[in-house]
């Protein structure tokens, strides 16, 4: 399992970074947009950060488009780099045409049917958007144990987005979610729990340990 950052904004993927456990980057389009420069810059920055994967959405809808896209997102983040595939045809279809050292990750997953088809692709990952599923058709959670049973048995994974808590975090790696992506503010909640704060708090009131 690995957890990624669900951002395009520099000073969140460095603040994600130094906490040591996170894998790597998610971006979308719209964090693209919202991250103060354009796309080159912003995926050059996050590159540099050498954080792990760094998962880049195509906008490009025509086949032509699409691959020159793809190649420049290649040219800039290097061997960091996942390509984010939109869920529609000419996305599935794209991907047979893609460089073999591009991995794959189609996003916006909503159906079995769509994650079947994305196993039989031989992509490497298939973004499913876990609270936005749960709004649109009912519960994202069954949605993720569903589409587990469907890739079982290929090289396929599931990263989990959407994700709004550190209980639906772990609730999707429980219904058969491999990885996580998650914006800052879920991933800064993952290690507190007040029981826990409570406990430490009782040990450096009673106990005692070594004179510095």
């Amino acid at each position: 399992m690995s957890i990624f950052i669900d951002t395009a904004d520099i000073e969140q993927a460095k603040a994600a970074k130094e906490l040591g456990w996170i894998h790597g980057i998610t971006t979308n389009p719209i964090l693209m947009a919202n991250s103060g420069s354009s796309a080159a810059d912003t995926l050059q920055q996050l590159t540099d950060l050498n954080t792990g994967l760094l998962f880049y959405q195509l906008t490009a809808t025509c086949r032509e488009e699409m691959l020159k896209e793809a190649q420049l997102a290649k040219e800039i983040a290097g061997e960091q780099l996942v390509l984010k595939i939109p869920p529609t045809k000419q996305g599935f279809h794209i991907i047979q045409h893609l460089p073999q050292e591009i991995p794959c990750c189609v996003t916006a997953i909503y159906s079995s049917a769509q994650a079947m088809v994305a196993r039989e692709s031989g992509v490497r990952y298939i973004a499913v958007y876990v609270s936005r599923a749960t709004k649109l058709i009912g519960d994202g959670l069954s949605l993720i144990t569903e589409i587990s049973r469907v890739i079982q048995g290929g090289k396929t994974q599931i990263l989990a987005a959407s994700l709004k808590s550190s209980m639906e975090a772990s609730s999707t790696i429980l219904a058969g979610a491999d990885h996580l992506t998650m914006p800052f503010d879920v991933i800064s909640t993952l290690t507190f729990n007040e029981h826990s704060e409570g406990a430490v708090n009782n040990f450096n009131a009673n106990g005692s340990g070594l004179q510095l």
